[in-house]
């Protein structure tokens, strides 16, 4: 039960930090951190030339040492003073001595100069290439990123040019529901079954102005009547007098 729990934990974690890591920054930290080493064996290879350095130059002294000892030895037999020229000898002696070991010392040093610059070299090959890829990764990495957030962007348009469809839809059917009512209460108008809601006039009224208007209307028809009536009339006369005329014109020629 806790195994599985600590890999469930384990794998909660690695997404969060999935989730945060930039491997641009992961990357120029590792970076960094192989510049720090290859500085740190361009020290070691620095101190080991340095040390050399210095034991070549002790060992330089000891030759010169050596040399003026034998010197003295051999001045000493000129001047028959053989234990001044024995004691110059083994004063010589020790010093050769002392320089074999330098000798030695300066051999391993040189050997270890020599491991360190090959090694300096090869890490400074693996160090810049590692530079070449890592600015391939990041520059790959910055060229994803910006595609991923502009499909995300393009997604969002998209989404919300979706919304705005819908949007436009609903409002469309809204203006259609809008202008069937409409319609719908104008025809009930028309025919006069739309109450007047507005404290307007009652049924009362409203025939009242009916017959108002059917009296009006039956009015004016009857006068309309009487003129047409009148016209008639008065053209049966303008008639009757136009043929008078024309007999007693006929009458006259006879």
């Amino acid at each position: 039960m806790l195994s599985r729990m600590s890999v469930l934990v384990k794998s909660k974690v690695s997404k969060v930090l999935d989730r945060v890591e930039d491997p641009r920054a992961t990357l120029d930290y590792s970076y960094q951190k192989q510049l720090e080493s290859l500085q740190k064996v361009k020290r070691g290879v620095a101190e080991v030339a340095t040390s050399k350095k210095r034991l070549e130059l002790q060992r330089a002294k000891l030759e010169q040492n050596i040399k003026k000892l034998a010197g003295q030895a051999r001045e000493a037999l000129g001047l028959n003073r053989e234990d001044l020229a024995k004691l110059a000898l083994e004063r010589k002696k020790q010093l050769e001595l002392e320089k074999e070991s330098l000798n030695q010392q300066i051999s391993e040093l040189q050997s270890e100069q020599e491991k360190l610059s090959a090694t300096e070299k090869r890490l400074a090959t693996k160090v810049e290439t590692f530079r070449t890829k890592k600015e391939t990764i990041k520059a790959q990495y910055s060229a994803a990123e910006a595609q991923v957030k502009i499909k995300e962007a393009v997604s969002g348009i998209s989404e919300e040019m979706s919304d705005v469809g819908l949007a436009t839809q609903r409002a469309e059917e809204k203006t259609e529901n809008m202008r069937a009512r409409a319609a719908a209460l104008d025809e009930l108008e028309e025919f006069g079954t739309l109450e007047d809601l507005s404290g307007g006039k009652d049924e009362i009224e409203r025939e009242l102005a009916k017959m108002k208007v059917g009296s009006g209307v039956d009015l004016e028809l009857e006068k309309l009547k009487q003129e047409v009536k009148q016209e008639e009339a008065q053209r049966g006369k303008q008639e009757g007098e136009r043929q008078e005329g024309v007999k007693q014109e006929g009458g006259q020629k006879e």
